[in-house]
């Protein structure tokens, strides 16, 4: 199954609940700056457990693989859940939007996109490499501050520095932004 098809599927699903979502993580970042290869698809979701219930019940079981309490337990501790495409292998994961400024800023600026012929929420271009940044920072990954470089390179005169500037020092991510920079070759 392609990953078109299967943003669709889940995406049709997440409608289908009345789940707020958008598209996050290496997608998101490939949609903004260079396409790479995963086999993940990341979503932060805004749903009450209701909601949840109404997804996980809507799911084939001979489809996927998703754990209605493990999904109830990452809506309480605002963390996440996965789920599995069992024929092709895909995971996706979906994380529960936190109660935190950054968080409900970053899901208030989602926007409509065609992405592999779906129209999707994604998280911005800015969002979207301060998330990489925060992930970098708590995981010492430098595939997160590759993927903010590249969206730097391609996106570079388009980026809304003030708010990048507001989330990258209030969150504590300036080390990581240096590093993602001087990885895109641009001065500060």
């Amino acid at each position: 199954m392609s990953a078109a098809e299967i943003l669709r599927r889940i995406t049709a699903a997440l409608d289908q609940a009345d789940i707020e979502y958008m598209l996050t993580g290496s997608f998101a970042s490939a949609y903004h700056g260079v396409p790479r290869s995963t086999q993940d698809i990341d979503f932060v979701i805004n749903a009450t457990e209701e909601k949840l219930k109404t997804l996980v019940q809507a799911l084939p079981e001979t489809q996927y693989y998703v754990d209605l309490t493990g999904a109830l337990e990452a809506h309480r501790r605002q963390s996440m859940f996965n789920l599995i495409d069992l024929e092709s292998g895909w995971k996706i994961d979906f994380i529960i939007c936190k109660s935190r400024a950054f968080s409900e800023e970053e899901f208030r600026r989602r926007r409509r996109a065609m992405l592999h012929g779906a129209n999707i929420f994604v998280a911005s271009a800015e969002d979207v490499i301060v998330s990489k940044l925060e992930w970098a920072k708590l995981g010492r990954s430098q595939r997160q501050i590759e993927d903010a470089a590249a969206i730097l390179r391609v996106r570079v005169g388009e980026l809304d520095r003030e708010y990048l500037e507001k989330w990258i020092h209030g969150l504590e991510l300036s080390k990581q932004w240096d590093d993602a920079q001087h990885s895109a070759e641009i001065k500060s």
